[in-house]
């Protein structure tokens, strides 16, 4: 009798959840679902304006999103729930929301309703990047050893600005919460109620180690008087590294989700991390890219070692006995729904509906007919600010070279090798401290769905690009860390690595890099380091200065 270890991947935009086979990594079952409220970035559910680089979510669609896809996948899979032995989720990171006493969201309550500090904060809010800066340069002043780990810089993306940004700007918000919690862990207490956070999320996004914890009273305190105990009171609870069990499926939980009572939960993981065991890798030297709406890069490591524009490397934060390192892109899908919705003429609309194709697929197909440099354009991949190697969010795109006769597909392709150059220049930081990169591999949706894409990002490197071989790859590997919680003797794993050899895998046949574009995308790259640097580094700050006067301008607005 097959035994199976259901994973739910929580991502920006849906929930996805697969039923897999233990043993064979088959994927019995699946389904997704968008959260009803999506991403809200220009109002709240009330109509309540929000400010220039809010990204806020609403709780509730991840309980439905949690219920559901579980329940429409085990119905898929024709699955005896008695036969599940586990289950493990992953979510974006840092994604936080401020609960009560009693565990409920403060933005359920009445009186908070209508304040944006009491939602969930999405990883790309970047409205708190006045915050990231001004703790990195207090960080810099006072030496906190901290920052060797997190490549000498602080984003806006990570707990501890979003913090002072709540602290400062609605102090009875701050206030009013209990605690703070990675969406992950809440849902894990959702499920099992258990408060069993996780020490990878603590570690890559809330500047904790096993060494030294939470940065110290004295550093927290000289940020913000109300932060001061922030460690030992609004973060309060005990971590649990990967893999733990952190519980078991309450009754009402289970049987909204279609499983049994007393079912092994994981403790969470973050989506890009879960997906190293999903495509079979455990050891060091190989980088995964998790192409979705944004891009994360990941390498184990043997040693811990400073590397410069890194989002952290934390002992054991990603596969047990390994340090891993986490750089990253904090735009990619992004850009190719932006195009679509604002960029795309009425004229190629039509043709995409005259011959039943979607927008991406027709823009690929003309994107495909051009050669590289043809297009005589030039991107910047900051649409969403830029994660590494130059971590600041107060940067923004650009594209070069544009004419009267821009084509759209042209620009399509600029984005998707503007994407491919910063790529390229991540995995080069890798290598400059240390860390020489072996093999590259991919996964996430676009990496399945896209072949020019791909066929670019091998031609831009210059190396061979193996696939994950499931479509589903974070919540195959979330699965895998279910299965684990649940032990081999309850029909799981011992551990990630025994997993990841019997389930994980790449497609056979890799991408392979063309000597010819390679040849090319050499000279643009050179083009791309010198725009790179330029407006990244200090030689130009026009973004920074745009971006501060969007900001002014917005917020006489809204008062």
């Amino acid at each position: 009798m097959a035994k199976y270890a259901v994973g739910v991947d929580f991502g920006t935009l849906s929930a996805r959840a697969v039923v897999v086979e233990i043993g064979t990594g088959r994927e019995a079952g699946s389904a997704a679902i968008d959260y009803p409220h999506g991403v809200m970035e220009r109002f709240l559910p009330d109509g309540t304006k929000l400010g220039v680089g809010w990204a806020l979510q609403v709780p509730e669609d991840y309980r439905e999103c949690l219920a559901g896809t579980v329940r429409l996948a085990m119905e898929q899979a024709g699955a005896d729930p008695a036969d599940v032995v586990g289950l493990g989720i992953d979510v974006t990171s840092n994604t936080m929301l401020p609960l009560d006493r009693d565990g409920c969201p403060l933005c359920e309550k009445e009186e908070f309703v209508s304040n944006p500090y009491a939602y969930i904060m999405l990883w790309k809010h970047h409205a708190a990047q006045a915050y990231a800066e001004k703790m990195l340069r207090l960080a810099r002043e006072r030496g906190e050893r901290f920052l060797g780990r997190y490549g000498n810089g602080i984003s806006a993306e990570w707990m501890m600005p979003k913090l002072w940004q709540i602290a400062e700007e609605a102090p009875e918000v701050y206030a009013a919460a209990d605690r703070f919690l990675e969406v992950g862990d809440w849902l894990v207490l959702q499920m099992t109620g258990s408060l069993a956070k996780s020490e990878s999320m603590a570690g890559y996004k809330a500047l904790w180690s096993r060494e030294d914890g939470y940065p110290s009273e004295a550093f927290l305190g000289a940020l913000h008087p109300s932060l001061r105990t922030a460690a030992s009171d609004r973060l309060r609870g005990e971590l649990f590294p990967l893999g733990s069990c952190a519980g078991y499926l309450l009754p009402e939980m289970a049987g909204k989700m279609g499983l049994l009572p007393g079912t092994a939960v994981a403790v969470a993981n973050i989506d890009a991390h879960v997906s190293l065991p999903g495509i079979g890798l455990t050891e060091p030297g190989v980088l995964l890219m998790i192409i979705g709406t944004s891009t994360c890069h990941i390498m184990l490591g043997e040693t811990e070692q400073p590397v410069f524009g890194i989002c952290g490397v934390v002992r054991d934060g990603v596969v047990p006995g390994t340090y891993g390192y986490e750089a990253g892109q904090s735009c990619c899908g992004d850009h190719f729904k932006w195009l679509m919705e604002n960029a795309v003429p009425s004229e190629v609309e039509k043709e995409a509906e005259a011959r039943g194709m979607n927008l991406h697929a027709l823009l690929t197909e003309k994107a495909a007919r051009l050669k590289p440099g043809e297009s005589g354009l030039l991107a910047l991949d900051w649409w969403n600010g830029n994660r590494s190697v130059l971590m600041d969010m107060d940067l923004s795109g650009l594209i070069l070279g544009m004419t009267l006769q821009t084509r759209p597909e042209e620009i399509y392709r600029a984005l998707i090798e503007a994407t491919a150059f910063g790529m390229r220049r991540i995995l080069e930081g890798f290598e400059e401290n240390g860390l020489p990169v072996r093999h590259i591999l991919a996964c996430g949706g676009i990496s399945k769905k896209n072949p020019l894409f791909m066929q670019i990002y091998a031609d831009v490197s210059g190396r061979e690009i193996r696939i994950g071989r499931s479509a589903q790859t974070p919540a195959l590997g979330s699965a895998m860390f279910g299965a684990v919680a649940a032990g081999k003797k309850n029909g799981g794993y011992d551990s990630i690595r025994e997993a990841a050899a019997e389930m994980g895998g790449t497609d056979p046949d890799p991408v392979v890099p063309d000597p010819e574009a390679h040849a090319v995308y050499e000279e643009l790259y050179q083009e791309y380091l010198k725009l790179h640097d330029w407006f990244g580094r200090g030689g130009n700050d026009v973004m920074k200065h745009l971006k501060a006067l969007r900001r002014q301008m917005v917020d006489r607005k809204l008062r």
